[in-house]
């Protein structure tokens, strides 16, 4: 973190804010993202056709991630819808269930789930690498919010709403896998996607404006990177 940006800050939660508006990402990205799961769920309920309606999932986000390189523009977040969509694709053809294409989704939250806990029991907190990834300086620092007291207290914090989001998520959508709801597995994967993020971060940044935590950076670091 450089030390013009830190002066500009006069508390963590003020560097949190504007790191984390620089790593989010943005409307197209979501869409992306959500586009072969409602493409899916469309064909699945008009022709209950399982392999149609895999195919049809695939064949979006791949005319998605050809858009994107004709534009010249970042594959970032259609790269991840092509890959769970493939994977989406796998497991409903390997089991010829349509619900299990959303088990890899929800096996990546419980992923999710457990590893933040963890990140925030041993003092690495998840979103304190949102943090880091908004840091123009990140090739070369990649760990520097680490080193302010005060940055790893409210990334736990804030790490602690995600494992919120992450349990919100499977609690709805476990018990509809477990009854085979394919649409309302679909609908449920759509509203519990960007719309609950956006929520969670909603509620970070209530927490952000409700926060005063005073910057606590190791002196020989201060100096280092001015």
């Amino acid at each position: 973190m450089s030390a013009d940006e830190r002066a500009a800050a006069q508390t963590v939660e003020q560097l949190i804010r504007r790191r984390l508006s620089a790593a989010l990402g943005g409307w197209r990205g979501s869409l992306e993202t959500a586009l072969p799961t409602i493409a899916f769920i469309a064909l699945w309920s008009w022709r209950q056709d399982l392999q149609l309606a895999v195919w049809t999932a695939v064949g979006v986000a791949v005319v998605l991630a050809v858009v994107r390189v004709v534009q010249r523009s970042s594959l970032q977040h259609v790269f991840g819808a092509v890959i769970a969509t493939g994977l989406a694709a796998f497991f409903a053809m390997r089991s010829g269930r349509a619900e299990d294409a959303f088990l890899p989704g929800m096996l990546l939250s419980g992923a999710y789930l457990v590893g933040t806990v963890v990140s925030i029991l041993v003092r690495w907190p998840a979103v304190g690498f949102l943090v880091g990834a908004g840091d123009p300086r990140v090739a070369d620092d990649p760990f520097g919010w680490r080193r302010d007291a005060g940055m790893v207290r409210v990334c736990s914090r804030l790490s602690w709403v995600l494992v919120g989001v992450y349990v919100v998520r499977l609690s709805i959508q476990i018990p509809l896998y477990l009854a085979a709801q394919v649409e309302a597995l679909g609908v449920a994967k759509i509203v519990l996607g960007w719309p609950l993020w956006l929520a969670g971060v909603a509620v970070m940044g209530w927490l952000l404006v409700r926060g005063n935590t005073p910057q606590q950076l190791d002196p020989e670091v201060a100096q280092s990177s001015s």
